[in-house]
C-alpha cells in the first residue's frame, strides 16, 4: 500500500490533489489485511482521510467480486464517476465496475408498452413526458431514469412502468432479453466491483433464502461507508411494512390483467371492488374521521405505536372480542382471502398471475405481522404522511439478525464512517449490529483542527427545556452571524424549532436566508453555495451526507444535542427493551447515539485542508451535565472557548 499511498508512489505521481495521509495508508493496508484473511473491519475514519481510494484499492487487489454499499448517492456517483476512473487509469490491474441502483429506478419495457394503451396518465400535462419516456427507451443503455433530467420527480405514471420485483416475470417476460434489469445482471456478473446503497443491499440481503427479487449477485466481501446508519436501514428489511398506496397499487395491476375466462374476469372485478372498500373503511382507522377506535389515536402526521390490543382482545371465556377497528381488520382479510381464490381458479392464466397472486398473499402475511403480531421483539407502529398510511413492525434489536444472516455468511464485512465511535470506543457499534469478531481501526483525519477550527460553547444558557431557551438561542445565533458573515448552517433538532429559531432570527440580520423544505434538498444546497453569505436554517437531513467546501460555509451552529425523540415508536421500544435487560437506555442508547449524530452534524464544517471554521453548540448540558464529557471526549480535537471575542477575532484573522 505504501507504494500505492506512499510519498513516492503511483497516487503521488498521478494524483493531481495528492498529499500524504498516513491515515489512509493504516486504512488501507486494515481493508486489505481483512479481505485477504477474510475477517470483519471496523474503521472510523474522519473527514480527510481519503477512505474511498483507501478501501478501493485493496477491494480491486482481491480479484473477487466486492459490494461497496453507501449510504448517499452523492458518494456512489463520486465513487462512479471520480473515484473508479481514477484508479482504471492508474492501476495496473484492470477491473470492471458498476453502478447498480434499486429496481424502481429502472424502465420496465413490458410495462411501458402495455401503458401505451392503458389509462395510467392523470393529465394532459403528462403526454409529453410520457412521450420523453418512451423515445428515450428505445435509445438507452441502462434504462436508468436518472438519464432523464427534465423529468420531474412526482409525475404520476413511473410507478406503473417501472421494474419493482413484486410485478416481474422473470424468464416468462417477452422481453426478458432486451431488459434493462437482465442486463445491469449482467454486467454485475461481469464485474468485480458493484457500487449500490445500503437500502439496495439489505432489500437484496432479506431476499437471498427466496427465489424470486434477488439483484446481486453472489459476492465475496461487501464494504459498508457511511456505516453509521446500517441499524436503522436494515431494521426496516428485516420487519415487515404495508401501505394504503400498496393495496391500490395491486388492485391497479389485477384490474390491467388479460383474463380470457369471462366468469374468473368477472368475479375478481367484483372481489376487487371488495377488497377496495374494505380497504377504505380499514385505513379510515388510521386517518381521523369515522375512525374505528374507541380512542383517537392516531391525530396529524407522524409516528403511532399500533398493539394487537387496539383489534382484538379475549373475554373472560377465552373467545375473541373483535373492537369496531378489528372488524374493519377482518373485513378486508376475509376479502383479500376471497381474492386470492379466485386468482387461483383462472384458466390459461397470464403469465403475470403468478406475481399477483404472490404479492396478494405476501399483502395478508404483512397485514397480520403488522396489526396483530403480538412478538415481543418487534415494535409495530403506524406512520401517517398526508394522505399515506404506512404500518410496520420493526426487530428491536437487529443485532441477531445481522449476526445472523451477515456476518455469519459474508467472509469479509468492512464497515465504515467518519462516525463510528463514541469517546473512541467501538463497543456502541459493535452492540447494535451484532459484531462478535472484528478488526478496529481509527483512522486520524489529516486537518489540522486546533488550527482549523474553534468551538464556542456559550457561557450563559438555559436548560434546553426551559421556556427561555429560544430567545436566548437566537441572541446567540445572531451574535454568530454578526462574526461569520453569514456563511452559516444553522441546524436544529425539531421543525418546530427550526421555524422558531428562522423567524426570531430573519428580521436581526442582514444575510439572505434559506430553510429546509422551501426547494429540494439538491436545489437548497446549490442556492447556498451560490448565493454570498447565505444563512440556512435545516434539520436532520441537513446533518450527513452534504458536502460544502471553502468560505461558502465557514460556521454551523447546533441548538441541541440531538437526542432521539423519546415518543418515536422505534427509539421508545428499544429504550424498554435495553432497560428490561439489565441496561440502562439512557447511557447505553440515547447517549452514543446522539454523539454518533452530533459527529455528523459537526462533519460540515471541516471539508477540506484549507477550510477554517467556527463551530457553535447552544446546548448548555454539555458542561453542566456529566454525560456531556462523552460529547466532548468525542468531537475532533478543535480549540474551546466560552467567549465571543475570540470568535470574533478568529474571523477577523481571516482578512
Amino acid at each position: 500500500m505504501e507504494k500505492i499511498f506512499g510519498p513516492q508512489g503511483l497516487f503521488a505521481r498521478h494524483h493531481p490533489d495528492y498529499e500524504y495521509r498516513p491515515g489512509q495508508v493504516a486504512m488501507a493496508e486494515a481493508v486489505a489485511d481483512a479481505l485477504a484473511n477474510k475477517h470483519h473491519l471496523l474503521v472510523e475514519a474522519g473527514t480527510g482521510t481519503g477512505k474511498t481510494l483507501a478501501y478501493l484499492v485493496p477491494a480491486i487487489a482481491t480479484g473477487k467480486r466486492v459490494i461497496i454499499s453507501t449510504g448517499t448517492k452523492n458518494l456512489q456517483e463520486q465513487l462512479f464517476n471520480k473515484d473508479i476512473p481514477f484508479l482504471q487509469k492508474v492501476l495496473p490491474k484492470k477491473f470492471r465496475a458498476m453502478y447498480l441502483k434499486g429496481r424502481s429506478n429502472y424502465l420496465c419495457l413490458l410495462r411501458l408498452k402495455r401503458a401505451e394503451s392503458q389509462p395510467v396518465l392523470q393529465g394532459l400535462d403528462e403526454m409529453d413526458h410520457f412521450d420523453m419516456v418512451r423515445n428515450w427507451a428505445y435509445e438507452s443503455e441502462t434504462g436508468d431514469r436518472a438519464e432523464l433530467v427534465e423529468l420531474p420527480d412526482n409525475v404520476s405514471f413511473w410507478r406503473h412502468i417501472d421494474a419493482r420485483s413484486d410485478i416481474c416475470l422473470g424468464q416468462k417476460c417477452q422481453d426478458f432479453d432486451a431488459c434493462f434489469i437482465t442486463k445491469a445482471r449482467q454486467r454485475a456478473l461481469d464485474s468485480e466491483i458493484i457500487i449500490v446503497n445500503h437500502h439496495l443491499f439489505f432489500a437484496d440481503l432479506a431476499l437471498r433464502d427466496k427465489e424470486w427479487g434477488q439483484v446481486l449477485p453472489d459476492y465475496s466481501a461487501v464494504i459498508f461507508d457511511e456505516a453509521h446508519q446500517i441499524e436503522d436501514i436494515a431494521a426496516q428489511y428485516f420487519g415487515a411494512t404495508v401501505s394504503n398506496y400498496q393495496v391500490d397499487d395491486l388492485l391497479n395491476d389485477i384490474s390491467r390483467l388479460a383474463i380470457a375466462d369471462v366468469d374468473s374476469a368477472r368475479e375478481i372485478t367484483k372481489v376487487s371492488a371488495r377488497v377496495a372498500k374494505h380497504a377504505e373503511y380499514f385505513w379510515m382507522n388510521f386517518l381521523g374521521g369515522d375512525s374505528g377506535f374507541s380512542i383517537s389515536t392516531f391525530n396529524g402526521e407522524g409516528r403511532f405505536v399500533i398493539r394487537p390490543q387496539m383489534f382484538v382482545r379475549k373475554n373472560r371465556n377465552g373467545q375473541e372480542d373483535w373492537s369496531p377497528a378489528g372488524e374493519r381488520f377482518r373485513a378486508l382479510r376475509q376479502s383479500l382471502d376471497r381474492l386470492s381464490a379466485e386468482l387461483t381458479g383462472v384458466k390459461d392464466a397470464p403469465p403475470e398471475m403468478e406475481a399477483i397472486f404472490r404479492r396478494t398473499e405476501q399483502l395478508k402475511f404483512d397485514l397480520d405481522f403488522t396489526v396483530l403480531n403480538g412478538d415481543d421483539s418487534f415494535v409495530n407502529w403506524c406512520e401517517r404522511r398526508g394522505r399515506g398510511v404506512f404500518l410496520q413492525a420493526t426487530p428491536i434489536d437487529a443485532s441477531g439478525i445481522l449476526n445472523d444472516r451477515m456476518f455469519s455468511k459474508i467472509e469479509s464485512v468492512v464497515m465504515t464512517s467518519a462516525t463510528l465511535t463514541t469517546a473512541n470506543s467501538f463497543s456502541f457499534i459493535r452492540k447494535r449490529l451484532g459484531i462478535d469478531k472484528a478488526g478496529e481501526l481509527i483512522a486520524e483525519s489529516n486537518y489540522d483542527y486546533p488550527s482549523q477550527s474553534l468551538l464556542y460553547l456559550p457561557p450563559k444558557m438555559p436548560d434546553p427545556r426551559d421556556g427561555s431557551f429560544a430567545e436566548a438561542a437566537a441572541n446567540e445565533i445572531v451574535k454568530l452571524l454578526t462574526a461569520s458573515r453569514g456563511r452559516a448552517f444553522v441546524l436544529c433538532t425539531s421543525n418546530a424549532q427550526m421555524k422558531t429559531l428562522r423567524e426570531l432570527v430573519e428580521y436581526r440580520i442582514d444575510f439572505p436566508v434559506l430553510m429546509q423544505g422551501e426547494g429540494s434538498r439538491s436545489g437548497i444546497l446549490d442556492r447556498f453555495r451560490e448565493t454570498p453569505n447565505a444563512v440556512l436554517f435545516a434539520t436532520a437531513s441537513f446533518w450527513q451526507g452534504v458536502d460544502v467546501r471553502g468560505e461558502a460555509l465557514s460556521c454551523v451552529i447546533i441548538d441541541k444535542l440531538p437526542f432521539a425523540v423519546p415518543s418515536d415508536p422505534v427509539v421508545a421500544a428499544r429504550q424498554r427493551y435495553l432497560d428490561n435487560h439489565g441496561g440502562n437506555s439512557f447511557s447505553d442508547y440515547s447517549v452514543p447515539q446522539a454523539v454518533i449524530s452530533l459527529k455528523q452534524g459537526i462533519g460540515r464544517l471541516i471539508r477540506s485542508a484549507t477550510d477554517r471554521g467556527v463551530l457553535s453548540i447552544l446546548d448548555p448540558r454539555l458542561v453542566t451535565k456529566n454525560y456531556g464529557q462523552n460529547f466532548l471526549k468525542s468531537l475532533p480535537p478543535a480549540r474551546i472557548t466560552r467567549k465571543i471575542e475570540d470568535v470574533q477575532q478568529f474571523f477577523a484573522e481571516e482578512a
